[in-house]
C-alpha cells in the first residue's frame, strides 16, 4: 500500500543534507552517480525509536506512540509525517521546521481495529507503516506543508517506521514493561511540550511585529508623548 502523501526523492548522500548530484553532461556523470549511490546515506534527522513505533494493543480504541525527532545536521530542516492510513493515524505535530541541534517528540495517534478471522495482533504490526521525510531549508521559516510540493526532488526518505502492537499477554515481561515504560515517559514529555507551545510568549516589555521595523513599546512612548503635548497645550491656552 503506498504512503500518502508528498512524493519523495531518494536520500541524500553527501553534505549535510542536499540531495547528491553527479557531474552534469557526458562522459563520467554517469560513474558518479553509480559511486554516490552506493555511499552510505547522510541523514538528516535522527528518530528515536529508529525503526519501530510501539503502541499499547487496544483493539476497538485509539492508541499513542511517540518518536523522537532530532536535527543532527548543520541547516535548518523541515519534516513531515506520512502514513498508508491516514483515515486512521496522525501525527501531532504532523510537521515543522527544527534549528541545527533542535529536537521536538511528536506524538502518533492510531485506532487500533479488532482483529478479523482470528488474526493474531502481531500479524497486524506490518500492515500500517508511518514515514518521515525531511527538506533541508534557507533558515528559520514558518512551516507550510507546500515546501515538499516546491521542492520535492530535495525531498528525502529519512525513516520508515513499522507498527508494533505491545500486547502483555504475548510478550515477555521485560520487554514489554521496558517498552511501555519508555513510551509513557515520552509522551509525558510530548504532552508538557505541547502545553508550553500554546502558552503566549512572555513579554519582556519590548515586543517587535512583523519584520522588525515596529516597536509596540516605541509606539507607546510616542502615543503617551503626543497625549502629553496636547494637554499641555490646553492648559497653556
Amino acid at each position: 500500500m503506498p504512503l500518502r502523501g508528498t512524493a519523495s526523492a531518494p536520500p541524500a548522500t553527501e553534505g549535510d543534507g542536499d540531495g547528491a548530484r553527479g557531474p552534469s553532461g557526458s562522459g563520467g556523470g554517469g560513474g558518479a552517480k553509480v559511486i554516490l549511490s552506493l555511499l552510505p546515506t547522510r541523514r538528516r534527522l535522527r528518530l528515536d525509536p529508529s525503526s519501530k513505533l510501539y503502541f499499547p494493543y487496544v483493539p476497538g480504541k485509539q492508541a499513542r506512540s511517540a518518536v523522537r525527532i532530532k536535527n543532527i545536521s548543520k541547516s535548518h530542516v523541515a519534516f513531515k509525517f506520512q502514513t498508508t492510513a491516514p483515515k486512521s493515524c496522525f501525527m501531532r505535530p504532523p510537521g515543522g521546521i527544527l534549528a541545527p541541534g533542535e529536537s521536538i517528540i511528536a506524538t502518533v495517534f492510531k485506532f487500533v481495529e479488532h482483529p478479523e478471522n482470528n488474526e493474531k495482533p502481531l500479524d497486524q504490526k506490518c500492515k500500517v507503516k508511518f514515514k518521515i521525510v525531511s527538506l533541508k531549508v534557507t533558515g528559520p521559516m514558518e512551516y507550510v506543508p507546500e515546501l515538499f510540493d516546491e521542492q520535492k526532488d530535495h525531498v528525502a526518505v529519512e525513516q520508515i517506521l513499522r507498527v508494533v502492537f505491545l500486547d502483555a499477554d504475548r510478550e515477555s515481561p521485560t520487554f514489554f514493561l521496558k517498552q511501555m515504560d519508555k513510551l509513557k515517559r515520552q509522551l509525558a514529555e510530548a504532552e508538557a511540550a505541547l502545553e508550553a507551545r500554546k502558552k503566549p510568549p512572555e513579554d519582556n516589555g519590548t515586543r517587535i511585529v512583523g519584520e522588525g521595523l515596529v516597536i509596540d513599546e516605541w509606539k507607546e512612548r510616542r502615543e503617551r508623548y503626543l497625549a502629553r503635548q496636547q494637554i499641555e497645550g490646553v492648559d497653556s491656552v
